[in-house]
């Protein structure tokens, strides 16, 4: 035991070596990953940075709206409305192979009215897509319902709409927009460019589902639509949309428009037709519903233009208001057709002339009278011409008579035959003999007070009255339109009734026209209604067009607070008003 305790201890050495190994090898992996560290912090930081954002920083767009239409009263016509549209990612419905076969998605599919088979069909085509559009403009409950589902991949994006509260009454002049809110169609197309907003857009972080979870600030302001003021009235608009509407029906046509003008300022009132369709649901925009009449329909204005013959009588200096024209025996061959009246009127003078319609009568007046005389107050009151409205359709209608014509070919102009016109440029011709022979630019957008327009003399004043007081003959007892009188006011006017050309001659199908001024004593409107093949027993302006005038006209005339004018008519109303009611007065 104690040569136990006696023996020396041996010592094991101490493997030191090892131990600075680790050290360094543990310094070298951190010097390394410091290292690395620095590179990608500093020297690679832009490009990693890049390749970062790529992934998850994106350019979303800052919706704008188109602007406003109003009519002259500030009364809507078209607005905008925010909707919601549905968009898939297919990529991450796919990833999920169980959202395609879950309830929500049967739903979705029911919500949206789709098969599901072919919807899934559809979906797994645009498999590498991350953005397909599936639904644009949903009902906003369907949207909410579509929401509440919570399915991924199903995704919404806020867009706007339009909406015309007016529907069909304006349709044709308002127009409307496609899918992208792009104009196509009337006022929306013509000024597209002007109620058109330029859309902002900002930087977003986006996660997976592609959710905006961070904003980096706006790179540039949305900016909304300009707002465009008409010249429309509503109240005037709505009541030609009602009383055409109603005369088409009664009368079995098939269709017809009606265009009132200020004709102080050129300012378009009201412009319907028929038939109409509503701007708010696509499903109704058939070309033959949406094609404006008024300024696209041309026809032959028969007995319209006779006030024009008169006129280039008037101021060749050839005739004057006391000139008298034989129009016996009622008839007259030229070449080889004949000019006819409905019966011999005899001597008549111009009022009579314009008040009996007499086909002999112009006929005769325009075979005095030079080419150049007779052609120059239709080519002055801008028959064969554009209106100018920027309206896209507007014909330039059709006048163009050959260098050699007939004395028939002639004469037959001289009655509205040979030729053609639309609604809206009869409505301005007659708007230059309401503001003394003075021409006004027709405009659809609101005139701003104190501001002088361009005008133009184009027929002399005198003249012009002259023939304006003649046309009240047509409306007075025993003139072919006095279905066309307005209780209180003096109306100057005259029917048209024309049969419709076909090939090899005319058919029997007729337009009726009534084109006439009120009040007569300082016209304040130019109204113009034209009724396309009626098809009943009646067929006259007189007995068609004329009563649609003289509700229109009396509806304007109030809603402008205009002055009556027939004293003799405000008479007689008065005085039958004493006799009922016992000589009381109010």
């Amino acid at each position: 035991m104690k040569k136990v305790q006696n023996r020396k201890l041996k010592t094991v050495p101490l493997c030191t070596w090892r131990y600075y190994v680790m050290i360094a090898v543990l310094l070298c992996g951190f010097g390394a990953l410091v290292t690395r560290a620095a590179y990608l912090q500093v020297v690679s930081s832009d490009e990693l940075a890049q390749a970062g954002d790529s992934r998850s920083v994106r350019i979303k767009g800052i919706s704008s709206h188109r602007g406003l239409i109003v009519d002259r009263n500030g009364v809507e016509l078209a607005r905008s409305v925010p909707t919601e549209s549905v968009w898939l990612d297919p990529k991450t419905l796919l990833a999920n192979e169980n959202v395609l076969q879950s309830k929500e998605w049967k739903a979705f599919a029911a919500a949206l009215k789709r098969n599901e088979d072919e919807l899934n069909q559809w979906v797994k085509s645009k498999g590498n897509k991350r953005f397909v559009w599936l639904e644009r403009h949903v009902d906003p409950n369907v949207g909410l319902y579509i929401k509440r589902l919570d399915i991924p991949g199903v995704e919404f994006k806020t867009e706007y709409r339009r909406y015309y509260p007016s529907a069909e009454v304006a349709a044709h002049l308002v127009g409307f927009t496609g899918i992208d809110d792009k104009g196509l169609e009337g006022v929306e197309r013509a000024f597209d460019s002007f109620l058109t907003g330029q859309p902002g857009s900002k930087k977003v972080v986006v996660d997976l589902y592609r959710r905006v979870v961070e904003e980096r600030g706006v790179l540039a302001q949305a900016e909304q639509g300009n707002d465009l003021q008409l010249s429309i009235d509503s109240r005037i608009q709505s009541t030609a949309y009602k009383e055409l509407k109603k005369a088409v029906l009664q009368n079995g046509a098939k269709g017809g428009s009606v265009v009132v003008v200020d004709v102080e300022t050129g300012e378009v009132l009201a412009m319907a037709s028929q038939p109409s369709f509503n701007p708010n649901r696509s499903d109704s925009r058939f070309p033959e519903f949406t094609r404006n009449r008024s300024i696209t329909d041309l026809f032959e204005p028969g007995s319209t233009v006779k006030p024009f013959t008169v006129v280039s009588a008037l101021s060749s200096g050839k005739f004057s208001t006391n000139s008298t024209i034989d129009t016996s025996p009622g008839r007259m061959k030229l070449g080889y057709a004949w000019v006819r009246d409905p019966r011999n009127y005899g001597v008549l003078d111009l009022d009579g002339i314009i008040k009996k319609s007499s086909n002999m009568g112009v006929a005769k007046i325009a075979l005095e009278l030079s080419d150049e005389e007779f052609m120059s107050t239709y080519y002055k009151v801008g028959f064969g011409v554009e209106t100018g409205l920027g309206i896209q359709g507007e014909s330039d209608g059709m006048l163009a008579p050959r260098a050699n014509w007939s004395e028939h070919e002639k004469a037959s102009m001289s009655y509205g035959y040979g030729f053609m016109v639309s609604p809206i440029q009869l409505a301005q011709a007659y708007a230059i003999l309401g503001a003394d022979g003075v021409r006004n630019q027709l405009t659809l957008i609101k005139r701003a007070e104190g501001v002088e327009y361009p005008q133009e003399q184009v027929v002399n004043a005198e003249v012009a009255r002259s023939v304006v007081h003649m046309m009240e003959e047509v409306v007075a007892d025993g003139g072919t339109g006095t279905q066309a009188k307005v209780e209180g006011y003096r109306v100057a006017g005259k029917t048209g009734t024309s049969r419709k050309a076909i090939r090899g001659g005319y058919g029997d199908e007729y337009v009726t026209v009534f084109a006439g001024l009120v009040p007569a004593s300082n016209p304040k409107f130019a109204i113009v209604v034209m009724v396309d093949e009626p098809a009943g027993d009646s067929y006259y302006g007189g007995t068609v067009s004329a009563p649609v005038f003289a509700k229109v006209a009396d509806k304007a005339l109030h809603l402008m607070n205009i002055a009556p004018d027939n004293k003799v008519q405000k008479t007689a109303v008065a005085t039958a008003v004493n006799v009922v009611g016992g000589g009381q007065h109010d």
